[in-house]
């Protein structure tokens, strides 16, 4: 039986939890963040977004023509994006010129082993981050400031849009897949929800 995203969620429900539903996240709306936590989440995040261009420039190098139109829009946005938390580091006087903490560099490294999965496994993997942010900034509410336009960036209904579009092109990929690629999606979900539990974590510990 082929396996899509929603059964995904369905089968995982209580990994996904853990990677949507976070201290960090539920502390913010009530300003009980230290902003030390913050930034360091803002940076480390900054650094997982150069690595994650370079992951969707890869998924689309591998992906039929048909599905180009949604990840350059993706990619596009990334530009926008990259741009957006060079702008916060500068107002918060911070240096994104710095090291990966641990956790950002194991989530930046298992981006670039996917290189060497097919199509399908990279389309799931694509979509399951996407959507992490997507739900996990949308789940805690309505946030304040100073947090507000983070929250709005992922949680607005343009991206959500966007995620949508990518689940369909990873259920259109996975409808033809193998049975061990369809495995290899699976493991690639749970990778990906283990990683973004991991790294509101790494947030929520920073010294």
């Amino acid at each position: 039986m082929t396996i899509t995203c929603q059964q995904l969620l369905q089968n995982h429900s209580q990994a996904w939890h853990e990677a949507t539903v976070h201290p960090f996240l539920e502390q913010l709306p009530l300003l009980a963040i230290e902003p030390r936590q913050f930034n360091t989440w803002l940076v480390q995040d900054y650094l997982f977004v150069v690595e994650f261009t370079r992951m969707v420039a890869r998924v689309l190098a591998n992906a039929p023509a048909h599905h180009f139109d949604i990840l350059l829009a993706g990619l596009s946005a990334l530009k926008d994006e990259l741009n957006w938390f060079k702008e916060k580091a500068a107002e918060r006087q911070l240096n994104l010129k710095t090291e990966k903490q641990p956790t950002c560099w194991e989530y930046c490294q298992y981006m670039e082993s996917l290189a060497a999965m097919p199509y399908p496994v990279q389309a799931t993997a694509l979509w399951a981050i996407e959507f992490a942010y997507n739900q996990g900034w949308q789940l805690p509410g309505s946030m304040p400031e100073p947090y507000k336009e983070f929250a709005e960036r992922w949680g607005n209904p343009g991206f959500t849009e966007y995620v949508k579009l990518l689940e369909q092109q990873a259920d259109e990929s996975l409808q033809n897949a193998s049975e061990n690629m369809q495995k290899q999606a699976e493991a690639a979900f749970l990778n990906v929800a283990r990683l973004e539990k991991d790294f509101w974590q790494m947030a929520i510990d920073a010294e």
